[in-house]
């Protein structure tokens, strides 16, 4: 299992289109991935749990990612995250 905090970057946060960016994302992965903010975990392929932490440029979020490919999944949501792609 690894995890990392990184500040959203993208504009204007983890809404609409980039939710469901990070979502299909997420989803080409084979590890679980969760995301954590204020102490609520959501399943981070799931579109309406990212919804429902209405994320938004400057918070900061953790991302936890766990399996056969959680290295390569937590670097590339991590650089989705911080605007780096």
């Amino acid at each position: 299992m690894l995890e990392k905090d990184v500040v959203i970057a993208v504009d204007p946060g983890l809404q609409a289109r980039p939710a469901a960016q990070f979502v299909q994302k997420a989803n080409s992965f084979t590890s679980e991935i969760f995301i954590e903010k204020d102490n609520k975990r959501i399943n981070a392929k799931s579109i309406m749990g990212l919804m429902s932490l209405a994320l938004s440029k400057g918070n900061t979020i953790k991302i936890i990612t766990d399996g056969s490919d959680d290295q390569e999944a937590l670097d590339e949501l991590v650089n989705f995250v911080a605007g780096k792609k």
